[in-house]
């Protein structure tokens, strides 16, 4: 098994994803001929493998691709991006587009327990507070404040609390807040994707559509979650999602039943609405982010598998070919 790459003898680096093939970060195969390269992620070019190391690999590579909800696919080549930092890609008739959300029960899991464990420091410092006299000085800010007011604190925090800051290129972002929330929302309406999202910030109040669109959705509802989400919330989610196919299905019928209800706010939405929406944006971005390197992946495997048809070949006795063009021939004559 060999660990340089052939063209610029660079180191082809290894993965923990593919057991029976731990060399390479980005391994390209082809379950139906069976053929197995590893691409040098420094000068890109495709190193076939022997041929008695690559059965059993071409096999897990299969199996981890079809696990994997994250890709894309074209006529002939699919790109999947492993949560072990593996990249497969599949040669041959494309796998029908799924959607990642397995990755997002751990994360998600992980915010909620981080809240609670923050609301509960905050009970036990409250608590303290009281045994300590806190209150006291408490009790004599209310005067000051006035008992008609005091009630609204809660709001006006909330209000004020910064809940996404959307890149606006650069160094520059716009800060979304509570108060905002209230006109957040997806529209149908006659953009290229068939929705937008309207978002107001510090300061003014923009539509986004296409990519920008996505970009911004996923900003605005890691924000909205912060607070993670329960296993069946994050179940609601994932079959939402399985029922839309695809995630710009997702958005547009998000859309279309917000703009029904009277432009109901992303906030008011469902929970698993809303980290539907979350899991569709990422994977959204995602997608198209791997699409951008389709089209060389496509050119690359092409002049790869000029080299893979000649290579192969040459241990296939004379006679072999013979005997298969002969039953080919054959064949097209019955027919």
């Amino acid at each position: 098994m060999f660990s340089t790459c052939i063209f610029c003898h660079s180191s082809l680096g290894t993965n923990e994803a593919i057991e029976a093939f731990p060399v390479g970060r980005r391994l390209a195969f082809d379950p139906e001929r069976g053929r197995l390269w590893v691409v040098c992620l420094h000068c890109r070019e495709w190193n076939l493998s022997p041929l008695e190391e690559r059965w059993e690999a071409v096999e897990q590579c299969e199996g981890r691709f079809r696990s994997t909800r994250v890709r894309v696919s074209t006529e002939q080549v699919g790109l999947a991006r492993l949560r072990e930092g593996l990249d497969l890609v599949r040669i041959g008739r494309p796998l029908r587009p799924e959607f990642a959300a397995w990755r997002y029960g751990e994360q998600l899991g992980r915010r909620r327990r981080r809240a609670l464990t923050v609301a509960a420091g905050l009970t036990v410092a409250g608590g303290a507070a009281l045994v300590g006299g806190a209150m006291v000085g408490a009790f004599a800010l209310i005067p000051a404040i006035g008992w008609p007011y005091l009630h609204k604190l809660p709001s006006v925090v909330y209000r004020r609390r910064v809940v996404a800051r959307i890149p606006a290129g650069g160094f520059w972002s716009f800060t979304v807040r509570g108060v905002h929330l209230e006109a957040a929302r997806l529209e149908a309406d006659g953009a290229a994707d068939g929705w937008s999202l309207l978002l107001r910030y510090d300061g003014g109040e923009r539509r986004y559509a296409g990519s920008p669109a996505v970009r911004a959705t996923s900003h605005l509802m890691a924000g909205i979650n912060r607070f993670g989400a329960t296993q069946s919330q994050v179940g609601g989610a994932v079959n939402l999602l399985d029922d839309a196919a695809n995630p710009q299905r997702f958005f547009l019928r998000v859309a279309e039943t917000s703009t029904r209800l009277g432009n109901l706010g992303v906030a008011l939405l469902p929970p698993e609405v809303r980290l539907a929406l979350e899991m569709s944006a990422h994977e959204e971005a995602e997608r198209r982010a791997l699409e951008g390197e389709l089209s060389a992946l496509t050119e690359a495997w092409q002049a790869a598998e000029a080299v893979a048809s000649i290579a192969d070949n040459l241990f296939v006795p004379p006679s072999f070919k013979q005997l298969a063009r002969k039953k080919t021939s054959t064949s097209s004559t019955e027919r």
